[in-house]
């Protein structure tokens, strides 16, 4: 199915994309700076709203589909300094303590183990560094949309790409050993009920005894 979500992906969002999402990614963009992931890249979304003095862009898709869009939209926009990655976010080939700041935007909703997937963004950001994260989660806060949410989660994961749609992402974020600087819960406007409720915000990788020595 990976190939018809590639396909299909950009006219999907296009809705929410105006509504908010884009909005929401100059937000938590338009501040980063030095040495700069995003994982899960996707068809590139994010692409327009890093500045443009970001010292290094590294974007990183596994999926092959995926990866030729984010590849042509890299194209048509000009961007110089791009690098592609194809890692896993389960398992990234990139050093330890190598970036400012790492990118993750409706990502860790389809990641198999989203713990392991945040302790090696841990992993790959120097002390300090900064995560920047938008997410759609489990409606915690509303028990009616959050008991249709796990009805239609099984059938959801099989035609969208493995998308949990009752992960809670902020309780993962703060498990993984980010501190939050700051969060915001909105719902996705013209987004399907069920991928409505959503946090976004920016962590930092938190100082442990390790860093600090």
């Amino acid at each position: 199915m990976s190939w018809l979500v590639a396909r299909i992906y950009d006219r999907f969002m296009a809705e929410s994309e105006q509504a908010c999402l884009s909005a929401w990614r100059a937000q938590l963009l338009g501040g980063l700076s030095g040495e700069v992931l995003e994982v899960g890249a996707g068809t590139g979304k994010n692409l327009e709203h890093y500045p443009a003095d970001v010292a290094r862009l590294v974007l990183s898709e596994p999926d092959p589909h995926m990866r030729r869009q984010l590849s042509d939209r890299i194209a048509e926009r000009g961007r110089t300094g791009v690098m592609l990655n194809e890692g896993s976010l389960e398992q990234l080939p990139l050093p330890d303590a190598s970036f400012d700041a790492v990118v993750a935007t409706l990502v860790l909703c389809s990641v198999p183990n989203p713990a392991r997937a945040l302790s090696e963004i841990r992993r790959v950001l120097k002390p300090g560094g900064r995560f920047a994260f938008l997410e759609h989660v489990a409606a915690e806060n509303n028990p009616g949309r959050l008991v249709w949410q796990r009805r239609v989660e099984p059938f959801w994961r099989l035609v969208a790409g493995n998308c949990h749609t009752t992960r809670r992402t902020a309780d993962h974020i703060t498990e993984a050993g980010f501190e939050l600087e700051w969060i915001e819960r909105e719902s996705v406007r013209k987004a399907l009920p069920w991928v409505r409720p959503s946090i976004r915000g920016i962590a930092r990788r938190a100082l442990g005894s390790a860093d600090a020595a």
